[in-house]
């Protein structure tokens, strides 16, 4: 275990920083006793930095991860669930070198995007025709991404949608996130499409580190506890924030979440990336604030990871070869 140290690092002010495959139990008074373990939080408290992957079968216009279905057409809800997997052809697709170089960045740990609002699975799941093993590609996307980290000793975390379009759709229902009938809590059958998945996810893939809930998360945390003891509830259970930071240390875990251009998934044309000087800046902010950074990236629908964003990632990779002390295993502590 590495030690503490004592670390001081210039921002606006400056701040101190101190540091040196289960079963499923369906059983309402366990759940409620059912959380974050402290030892789980604090091991998360260490990890300091993630890859965060946003991909989808979407990645093929170029356009913002699942929001186009809102308010769309019939026409074009019907395109987006019908034509779109049949060309979703990942050919370049090996994420041994995705994991090479989250490993090269210091990266920890790696959130991938199972299922987002459209309710696309990038996972083998008996629950929907609409996943990945109905494209060309017709392999387990998930499955090979959790292979590939486990093989560099990343640790792999779920990013899972309880929100699903195309669920919605089916159902003869606007797609919305917002209107009532969307949330799982109104809608019985999208729970239980959901605890169904949620059953796939965390039986077929051995240990989960963690699950990043990005909607309603009350029944699937509790699920996903009792499936799996010491996984970690990020979003639903910690604070999350998205493209921002707070103004100064909060107690406990937290993650900040960003992008590493202006979209979460890939954007082909006029995207505007942060510098690797930026990317730096915002590490050592967050870290002296007790966060982790989560930083995305958007693979090309044929399956890389884009030069631009390899490149910022190498520079986080020298700085942090020269001063990783200074970022891992610390702890914030005041504000002097």
């Amino acid at each position: 275990m590495n030690s503490r140290c004592t670390v001081i690092v210039p921002l606006f002010t400056i701040i101190l920083l101190t540091g040196c495959a289960t079963t499923d139990v369906n059983n309402d008074s366990r759940g409620a006793q059912l959380g974050n373990k402290p030892e789980r939080e604090d091991w998360f408290m260490d990890q300091a930095l993630g890859m965060f992957i946003h991909w989808s079968v979407d990645s093929q216009l170029g356009s913002v991860i699942s929001h186009s279905m809102v308010g769309a057409s019939e026409d074009y809800l019907e395109s987006f669930e019908n034509e779109l997997p049949k060309s979703f052809y990942p050919k370049k697709f090996e994420p041994d070198k995705w994991a090479r170089i989250a490993k090269l960045a210091g990266m920890k740990y790696v959130v991938f995007t199972t299922k987002h609002h459209s309710g696309f699975c990038m996972f083998k799941t008996k629950t929907t025709d609409f996943n990945i093993m109905n494209t060309p590609h017709g392999k387990d996307i998930t499955r090979q991404i959790v292979q590939a980290f486990h093989r560099h000793r990343i640790r792999v975390g779920f990013y899972f949608s309880p929100d699903d379009f195309w669920l919605l759709h089916k159902q003869g229902k606007d797609v919305s996130r917002r209107r009532t009938e969307a949330l799982p809590t109104n809608n019985a059958k999208l729970m239980a499409h959901n605890k169904s998945q949620i059953r796939e996810l965390l039986t077929n893939y051995g240990p989960i580190d963690m699950l990043f809930l990005d909607g309603t998360p009350d029944e699937l945390k509790k699920l996903a506890w009792q499936i799996q003891p010491d996984i970690l509830i990020t979003r639903g259970e910690m604070e999350t924030p998205e493209q921002k930071m707070p103004d100064e240390p909060m107690p406990g875990p937290w993650e900040a979440c960003f992008t590493l251009g202006t979209q979460w998934q890939f954007k082909p044309t006029n995207e505007d990336y942060k510098s690797g000087t930026k990317l730096i800046e915002m590490l050592i902010e967050i870290r002296a604030k007790g966060g982790n950074f989560l930083l995305n990236v958007g693979p090309t629908p044929d399956g890389e990871i884009p030069f631009e964003q390899t490149r910022r990632m190498r520079e986080l990779a020298l700085w942090l070869f020269i001063n990783r002390e200074s970022i891992y295993n610390i702890r914030p502590w005041h504000v002097i």
